[in-house]
């Protein structure tokens, strides 16, 4: 259990993105559970540069640094930046172009 934690700043290790999933670049990836409560899971999760695809759980998130965008099946994309607040829906694939290396707070 945790009581606060600099998101921000709090190490991740980062392993490259499993080549399956990978659409450019040579991006990596990784998160740290805070916490667990509940069946719900609360983390740190980081993504550099790249493009990979993802099928993805529920989920709410906010953004703390970086910028990417999310491209969904249906067409639909989602910019993300400093501040943003998204939700994923489980069994949504999406495509992640990230621009600068992002990383964000997570509920699952």
């Amino acid at each position: 259990m945790f009581d606060a934690a600099q998101a921000t700043s709090i190490a991740i290790d980062l392993d490259p993105v499993s080549t399956e999933q990978v659409v450019s670049g040579s991006p990596e990836s990784g998160s740290v559970v805070l916490h667990d409560f509940d069946g719900h899971e609360v983390g740190v999760w980081e993504h550099t540069v790249g493009v990979s695809t993802d099928v993805e759980e529920d989920e709410v998130f906010v953004v703390l640094f970086g910028r990417a965008i999310v491209e969904f099946g249906d067409g639909r994309t989602m910019e993300l930046g400093p501040g943003t607040v998204g939700r994923l829906a489980e069994g949504q694939k999406t495509v992640w172009r990230v621009m600068e290396t992002l990383r964000k707070v997570y509920i699952a």
